[in-house]
C-alpha cells in the first residue's frame, strides 16, 4: 500500500482535521521564523518520504540535517514534535467522533458491556449472569512511573486545542462563530509552539499527585456512573433509571502516587499524608458540587412528591443542628423538602472539606445513609426517575470514591524491611530509613482513622523472595502497638525465579498469624502482584510471557485448593516490552481461573491520559475491560484456553527455551551495558525530568540496576524496540526452520489466546521498528558483531511472525493501526535523523565547546520528546 493510498484511505473528517491543524502550524512557523523555517521543515519532510519510497538516497535526510545550525535543527525538531501533538489530538478527536456516532446508532458494539451481557446470558443463563455481575471487580491503580514525556502545560494546551476543534466542527460554516473559533485555534497552536516542550525543573511526588488529579477531575468522576448505567441498562432492556439498580459499584480506583517509595527517596511519610489529603480535597469538592447542582434542580414539590417519614425526621434533625442555614434554604425552597435536604447534604459535604466539625460528615457511610433516605423517599412518592436518575449517580459516586477518591497503596523494597526489623528487634538506636518505614506505618494508621481502612491498607513488598518478607512487614507494624494499622501485605514477584517460587511463598504466608487473621476478616480474600517489567528484562518477552502464564495458572490452582478468593494484580506498563498492549486481548489471554471476575492492573504514565483523558474514550476503555473480565470468567472461554494450553504447551516450551537463550546471550555479552548506553539516549533520558523517581535502583551502573522504564524508553528511541520482540524469532526458528511444526504454530496462533496475543504484540512492536534507522543507532556502539546479532534476530523474527500469522505485511489485519504507523513513520524518521546528529556528536568525544554541548543536549532531548509523541510510546 503506497503512502498516497494510505493517506486517501483516511476517513474524510480525520483527513480534514489533520490538514487544518498542519496548515495552521505551518502558518505559525512562517510568522515565527519566516518562510525559510517552513521551507526547511518541508525539505526534510519530503526527503524522508522520498527515502522511504526509495526515490532518494537513504543518506539524503542525514545530509540535510547535518547542514543546519544547531539552532535551526532545534527549531525543525520542535516543528515535527508539535505536529505529532496535533496529529495525536486529531486522531483522538476522531476516535471520540466515531464513538459518538456508534452511540447514536444504538447498536450493541463489540467489546461493550452489552455484548458481554448478551454472551454470558446466552451461555450461562440469567442467574449465573446476575452472580457474575455481582462479583465483577476492576481495580485500575494509577502510578507515577515516569513514562509521560509531555509537560502538564503541554497537555493542557493540547486539551484547549481539542475543545476548540470540537467547537469548530460544530460551528455553522462561514459564520462569525466559525471565524472566531478559527482565530482562537490559531492562537492556541501558536502558544503550543512557543511553550517549552520539556521540563526544566525536577518533578516532586506531590506534583505527580496533582497531575493525576486532572484525570479524576475532568473525566473519571463523571464517567463512573455512566459506566454503571450502561451495564444496568444492558441487564434489563433499558429500564435503568426507573427501578432500583441491579449493578453495584465494581470500579475501585487505586493509586501508588505518593505511596510508592521503592527506589524513590523523595516519597516520605509526610508526602503520603499530603497525597491522601490532596485526593480528599478533590473528591469532596466534586461531591459537594454535584450534590449542590442536583439539589438546586430537584424542584419536586410536597404536593406532587410528599416526603417520607424518614426524610421528615432527617430534615428535623438538620434544623436542630443548623437552624439558620436550614431556614435560609427553606425560604428559597418552600414546600420542596427533597430539595431542602439535598442542599443541606451539599453544605455538609462542603463542611467536611473545610473540616467544620459541627456540620461535617464523620465519613462516607454517614453521607450514603442520608442519600439513601432521600432516594427512598423519592421512590416511595412515585418519583422513581428522580430517585434512580442523578441521585442514584451521586450514590454510585460516593460508593466508588468515598472521601479518599482512590485507595493509596504503599510499596517498599523487601531488603529495607529486613534491615529495619533487625534494628527494631535490637532495641538500640535506629537509622533514618527504619524511622521512615515506621513513620509510614503510623501515617497509614492515621489515614485509616481519618478516612477508614478502605482508604489505605494495601502494602506491596517489592522483590518478595519468601514468606519471611511478608512476615517482616506485619512484625514492623505490630511493633507500633496501638498505632499499628490494619494491613494487607501483598507479595510482588518480579524476577523469573521469584515467579516460580510464588506458590510456595503463598503456602508459607498461610502460616503467618496476621495473614490468617486478615483472611478471616476479609472472607478469605488474598492479593498477589505479578511484575511484568523486570521479568521481561531478565528473560526476554517470550519467556517472560510464558513464565507469567505458568505462575497465574499455579496461583489459581493454589487458591482453589485452599478456598482463597484470589486477586492477581498485574504490574503492566504501557509499552509492549513491559506487558502493555490492548487491555481487552490481554485479559482474555489470562490463565483459566486466574480472573474469576476480578482484574487489577497498574495504569502508568502516558497510559493514564490516553485512556482516561477524554470522557468517551474512558467510557469505552472501562466498558472493554468489564466486557473482557466477564467473558474471561465464563466456562467457554476458560475451557478453550485450558484445552489449547494443554495441546500446545510442549511446543511453547521449546520456543521459550530457545528465545530465552537468544535474549540472554545478547544481554550477557561482555560490555553490553556500556554498548547499550552508547547506542541510545539512555543516560540523557533522566534529564527529561518526567518523574520524581531515579532511573536506577542503586548508584551502580550495571544493567541489573536499571529500571525497566528507561530500558524500554531508550530502545524505543533507537527505533529498535528490542524489548518487544527480541528472542521470539530464535524461538520460532527452533521449531519451524527445518519445516517441522509450522502448521502446529499456525494452529496455536488460531486457537490459543495467549500465543495469539504474544505474536500480535510482537507484530505491533516490529511494525514500529525501522531497520535502516536502527542500524545507524547501533553503529554508534562500534560493536559490529552485536549490531549483526540484533539485525539478524529482527529479520528472523519478522519473517517467522509473518509466516505463522499468514500475513504478507506487518499489521495486515489491523487496518487502522497499520495505516497510522505507516503514515507516521517518515515523520518519526525526521526526528530520528535529528536525534542521531546530536547523539553521534555527543558520543564521538570531539565536542569540547561547552555551549555546543548544551545545544546538542537540548536538541537530543527535544527529539526524544518528539519521537515519543510520534510513536505514542515511551516506557
Amino acid at each position: 500500500m503506497t503512502r498516497e493510498t494510505l493517506r486517501h484511505d483516511l476517513p474524510e473528517a480525520l483527513r480534514r482535521d489533520v490538514r487544518l491543524l498542519g496548515a495552521m502550524l505551518g502558518d505559525g512557523l512562517v510568522e515565527y521564523g519566516g518562510p525559510d523555517l517552513l521551507s526547511d521543515v518541508e525539505r526534510l519532510r519530503h526527503a524522508v518520504i522520498a527515502a522511504r519510497r526509495g526515490e532518494a538516497g537513504a543518506d539524503e535526510p542525514a545530509a540535510i540535517v547535518d547542514g543546519w545550525s544547531l539552532e535551526r535543527a532545534g527549531q525543525v525538531a520542535r516543528a515535527f514534535t508539535v505536529y505529532f501533538h496535533l496529529t495525536n489530538l486529531a486522531e483522538e478527536h476522531h476516535r471520540i467522533r466515531t464513538l459518538r456516532e456508534r452511540d447514536a446508532r444504538g447498536r450493541t458494539v463489540s467489546g461493550s458491556v452489552a455484548a458481554a451481557v448478551e454472551a454470558v446470558r446466552a451461555e450461562a443463563g440469567e442467574q449465573r449472569l446476575a452472580e457474575m455481575v455481582d462479583g465483577l471487580e476492576f481495580r485500575p491503580v494509577f502510578t507515577a512511573h515516569p513514562t509521560e514525556a509531555r509537560r502538564r502545560a503541554v497537555v493542557t494546551s493540547i486539551q484547549r486545542i481539542s475543545d476548540l476543534l470540537f467547537a469548530l466542527n460544530d460551528a455553522p460554516e462561514d459564520g462569525e462563530e466559525q471565524a472566531e473559533t478559527e482565530r482562537r485555534l490559531r492562537e492556541e497552536i501558536d502558544l503550543l509552539w512557543r511553550t517549552a516542550l520539556r521540563r526544566h525543573t525536577q518533578m516532586d511526588p506531590l506534583d505527580e499527585v496533582r497531575t493525576a488529579m486532572a484525570a479524576f477531575d475532568e473525566t473519571i468522576f463523571r464517567v463512573v456512573p455512566r459506566v454503571y448505567r450502561t451495564l444496568d441498562a444492558a441487564l434489563d432492556d433499558g429500564r435503568t433509571g426507573t427501578r432500583p439498580p441491579r449493578v453495584r459499584p465494581f470500579l475501585r480506583f487505586g493509586s501508588w502516587i505518593g505511596g510508592d517509595r521503592d527506589g524513590n527517596p523523595y516519597v516520605t511519610a509526610q508526602v503520603t499524608r499530603e497525597a491522601v489529603m490532596i485526593q480528599a480535597g478533590h473528591v469532596l469538592r466534586a461531591l459537594a458540587t454535584m450534590a449542590a447542582r442536583i439539589g438546586r434542580e430537584l424542584t419536586v414539590s410536597e404536593a406532587t412528591t410528599p416526603a417520607s417519614p424518614a426524610l421528615r425526621a432527617a430534615l428535623s434533625a438538620a434544623r436542630t443542628a443548623s437552624p439558620e442555614r436550614l431556614a435560609e434554604i427553606a425560604k428559597r425552597s418552600p414546600d420542596e423538602p427533597h430539595r431542602q435536604f439535598l442542599l443541606h447534604v451539599a453544605d455538609r459535604i462542603a463542611a467536611t472539606l473545610e473540616r467544620d466539625a459541627d456540620l461535617a460528615y464523620a465519613g462516607p457511610d454517614e453521607l450514603l445513609a442520608d442519600l439513601r433516605v432521600l432516594r427512598d423517599s423519592l421512590a416511595e412518592a412515585g418519583a422513581v426517575r428522580q430517585a434512580y436518575g442523578r441521585v442514584q449517580d451521586l450514590v454510585w459516586q460516593v460508593e466508588t470514591f468515598g472521601f479518599h477518591l482512590a485507595e493509596l497503596e504503599i510499596r517498599q523494597h523487601s531488603e529495607l524491611h529486613e534491615k529495619a526489623l533487625e534494628e527494631v528487634r535490637a532495641g538500640g538506636p535506629r537509622g533514618e530509613m527504619t524511622e521512615e518505614i515506621l513513620d509510614t506505618l503510623r501515617v497509614v494508621a492515621w489515614i485509616q482513622r481519618r478516612f477508614g481502612v478502605a482508604a489505605c491498607h494495601r502494602y506491596v513488598v517489592s522483590f518478595t523472595r519468601s514468606e519471611r518478607d511478608i512476615a517482616n512487614v506485619h512484625e514492623l507494624a505490630a511493633s507500633l502497638g496501638d498505632d499499628a494499622p490494619v494491613l494487607d501485605v501483598i507479595p510482588l514477584f518480579e524476577t523469573g525465579e521469584d515467579l516460580e517460587r510464588a506458590p510456595s511463598v503463598l503456602a508459607g504466608m498461610l502460616d503467618i498469624p496476621a495473614v490468617r487473621r486478615r483472611l478471616d476478616e476479609t472472607g478469605r480474600r488474598l492479593e498477589v502482584m505479578l511484575g511484568y517489567s523486570d521479568s521481561a528484562k531478565q528473560l526476554g518477552p517470550t519467556s517472560a510471557t510464558l513464565r507469567l502464564y505458568d505462575t497465574q495458572e499455579a496461583l489459581a490452582r493454589f487458591a482453589a485448593e485452599h478456598d482463597i478468593k484470589l486477586t492477581l494484580f498485574h504490574g503492566r506498563g504501557g509499552s509492549l516490552g513491559r506487558g502493555g498492549g490492548p487491555a481487552h486481548r490481554a485479559i482474555l489471554a489470562q490463565a483459566p481461573g486466574s480472573v474469576a471476575g476480578r482484574f487489577k492492573v497498574t495504569e502508568q504514565g502516558e497510559v493514564i491520559f490516553a485512556r482516561y483523558g477524554q470522557p468517551r474514550i474512558a467510557h469505552r476503555h472501562l466498558q472493554q475491560v468489564a466486557n473482557a473480565v466477564l467473558l474471561a470468567s465464563t466456562d467457554a472461554v476458560q475451557d478453550r484456553a485450558r484445552d489449547a494450553a494443554a495441546r500446545f504447551r510442549p511446543l511453547a516450551d521449546r520456543i521459550s527455551e530457545a528465545a530465552k537463550r537468544s535474549f540472554q546471550s545478547l544481554i550477557e555479552t561482555e560490555g553490553f551495558a556500556t554498548w547499550f548506553a552508547r547506542v541510545s539516549p539512555l543516560e540523557e533520558i533522566a534529564e527529561l525530568r518526567i518523574g520524581s523517581r531515579p532511573s536506577r535502583r542503586k548508584a551502580a551502573r550495571g544493567l541489573e540496576d536499571l529500571r525497566a522504564i528507561p530500558w524500554v524508553f531508550a530502545w524505543t528511541q533507537t527505533r529498535v524496540n528490542l524489548p518487544g520482540w527480541y528472542g521470539l524469532g530464535s524461538g520460532l526458528a527452533a521449531v519451524s526452520d527445518d519445516g517441522r511444526d509450522l502448521d502446529e504454530l499456525r494452529e496455536a496462533y488460531a486457537e490459543w489466546p495467549l500465543f495469539q496475543t504474544l505474536l500480535d504484540n510482537a507484530e505491533m512492536s516490529l511494525a514500529k521498528t525501522d531497520r535502516a534507522i536502527a542500524e545507524r543507532y547501533l553503529a554508534l556502539g562500534e560493536r559490529p558483531e552485536m549490531t549483526s546479532a540484533v539485525l539478524a534476530e529482527y529479520d528472523r523474527t519478522r519473517r517467522l511472525v509473518l509466516a505463522v500469522t499468514g500475513h504478507e505485511r506487518l499489521l495486515e489485519d489491523r487496518h487502522v493501526l497499520s495505516r497510522a504507523v505507516e503514515l507516521r513513520n517518515p515523520y518519526v524518521d525526521a526526528l530520528s535523523h535529528l536525534q542521531l546528529r546530536a547523539l553521534g556528536a555527543l558520543r564521538s568525544g570531539a565536542v569540547t565547546d561547552e555551549a555546543e554541548r548544551v545545544h546538542l543536549e537540548d536538541l537530543l532531548l527535544l527529539s526524544v520528546n518528539g519521537v515519543a509523541a510520534g510513536l505514542q510510546n515511551t516506557g
